[in-house]
C-alpha cells in the first residue's frame, strides 16, 4: 500500500504542478481549455495557479522528506510565495496596494519556518524509508 500511496502522490505533484503553472504563466489558454466557466478572471486564475503550486510542492516534498511538517511548510511557502508573485504582476488589475507584501509576508514566514523544520532535523533521516 505504501508504494501505492507514492505513486499517487507522485501522479498528483506532477497534475497540480503542470496545471498551476499553466493557470499561473498562460491564463487565458487554461480558461479557454480547461476553465470554461464564462469570462475569466486573469487575476484569480493566476492565484488558482499559485495555489496548485503549492499542493504540488506539498505532494512532492512528501515524498522526499520524512518530517510531514516540513513538506507541508514546504507546500504553504511555494503557494504563498506564488501568490504573492501573482499580487505583484497582478497589481494593474487592481486589489489592494498592501497585498504583495501582505502574501509576501506570509511566504517568507513559511519558507523560514520550513528551512527551520529541515534544519533541526539535521543528523537525522530526510528521506522517507522505502
Amino acid at each position: 500500500m505504501r508504494s501505492y500511496a507514492r505513486v499517487v502522490a507522485a501522479l498528483a505533484a506532477v497534475f497540480y504542478l503542470v496545471f498551476g503553472v499553466w493557470a499561473l504563466v498562460a491564463p487565458l489558454s487554461f480558461a479557454a481549455n480547461i476553465a470554461t466557466y464564462g469570462e475569466p478572471n486573469v487575476h484569480y486564475l493566476h492565484d488558482l495557479g499559485a495555489f496548485q503550486i503549492g499542493i504540488g510542492v506539498a505532494a512532492l516534498a512528501g515524498l522526499f522528506l520524512a518530517d510531514g511538517l516540513a513538506a507541508v511548510l514546504a507546500g504553504v511557502s511555494a503557494g504563498s510565495i506564488m501568490h504573492a508573485v501573482s499580487h505583484v504582476v497582478d497589481v494593474d488589475l487592481g486589489g489592494r496596494g498592501h497585498d504583495p507584501y501582505a502574501t509576501g509576508l506570509i511566504g517568507l514566514l513559511t519558507l523560514v519556518a520550513f528551512i527551520g523544520a529541515v534544519r533541526s532535523r539535521a543528523g537525522r533521516p530526510t528521506r522517507v524509508e522505502r
